[in-house]
């Protein structure tokens, strides 16, 4: 494929906006139809806005805590970096409380402790500089992964995708979706398929909207044709993101994804996986370790605020599920592609 792709053209949007003095967040629970940013000055809005999913994705969760952070050390007094550790660690708590299940939280938020360590009185301008590269190489990753994952794909190719994996996501491009972005740029994908993922619509508020922003023609379908559509011989590849990876491949993701990756199985169709390095976790063996997070069952049970189904019926809303290694035919990461993924090819590509 053509490694010189317009990236401008295709990665307009940015979710995450530091403007110096505060945080603002692209509202995703106001989109498609109002473009509003949320202002966030303290680190207790930061983690609430995570919690309320107004910023999602794994890696755009992680650059938002970093930047709360940022925001908390202005309520700090501390010499040095010592000093600061201890008096922000309430911080640090209340961000990785946010989004337990996303790895890239804990990661950001242990890059910028590590920036304290052996701080002097600059100690400040370090969390800054800290916050600032983990946005950047954020982006710079998410491209990479971008030609890496679109030069697996066969000229022709039609792709179905998940939830949002793009610019809303990330620090721009974005991971899964980056690969769209890069075939459709290269020539490769003829067709690019959207699941709406219930309950938040991400694919149908988010996705969709978000290609379109670029020019890029999509399809929406309901999350309950996926098989039907695999089975037309219309998709080629299943594209999805990660919010963990573990040290076999396993790996976590939006709620549905196991489903399609058992589709795709039955049907010869390649489910790849794309995401940055700071979502593997190689401390957790396998995905039976994962804590799946749970969110109010009202979600379910109502849609913007009105209530859908009768009193008195129970729901249970796990937020991500977890596709085993053996499902995945590929890893696409800014390191690298891990082929059929297990512990002894994640070992050679992440030691």
């Amino acid at each position: 494929m053509d490694p010189t792709i317009d990236f401008d053209r295709y990665d307009r949007i940015r979710p995450i906006r530091w403007t110096g003095e505060a945080l603002e967040l692209l509202d995703q629970r106001r989109l498609p139809f109002h473009v509003e940013y949320l202002r966030c000055d303290t680190h207790e809005a930061v983690a609430d806005a995570i919690h309320a999913l107004v910023v999602r994705g794994a890696p755009a969760i992680g650059i938002a805590a970093a930047w709360g952070v940022v925001l908390a050390a202005r309520k700090v007094q501390a010499d040095d970096g010592s000093e600061a550790i201890a008096a922000l660690e309430p911080a640090f708590a209340r961000l990785n409380a946010a989004r337990p299940t996303a790895v890239n939280l804990a990661w950001a938020l242990a890059r910028m402790r590590g920036a304290l360590v052996d701080a002097d009185a600059g100690w400040r301008e370090r969390l800054t500089l800290a916050a600032q590269a983990i946005e950047t190489e954020d982006l710079a990753a998410n491209r990479a992964m971008g030609v890496a994952g679109a030069g697996l794909l066969s000229p022709g190719s039609g792709v179905l995708t998940h939830c949002n994996t793009g610019s809303l996501a990330t620090a721009g491009f974005g991971t899964a979706l980056g690969v769209i972005r890069a075939g459709v740029a290269a020539g490769v994908i003829d067709e690019v398929f959207a699941g709406e993922t219930r309950p938040w619509n991400q694919g149908a508020r988010l996705t969709v909207w978000e290609l379109q922003q670029d020019g890029v023609d999509a399809t929406l379908i309901a999350d309950a044709a996926a098989a039907h559509l695999m089975k037309s011989g219309k998709v080629h590849w299943v594209i999805v993101g990660a919010d963990r990876i573990c040290a076999n491949g396993d790996t976590a993701n939006k709620i549905g994804t196991l489903q399609l990756a058992i589709a795709a199985r039955h049907h010869g169709v390649k489910f790849m996986v794309v995401a940055p390095s700071s979502t593997v976790d190689m401390a957790t063996a396998s995905g039976a370790a994962i804590r799946i997070e749970e969110r109010d069952a009202a979600e379910l049970l109502t849609f913007r605020g009105e209530r859908t189904v009768s009193e008195g019926v129970r729901a249970w809303n796990p937020v991500f599920d977890v596709t085993p290694h053996d499902l995945i035919d590929a890893i696409v990461t800014e390191r690298g592609v891990v082929h059929a993924p297990d512990t002894d090819r994640m070992r050679e590509m992440f030691g």
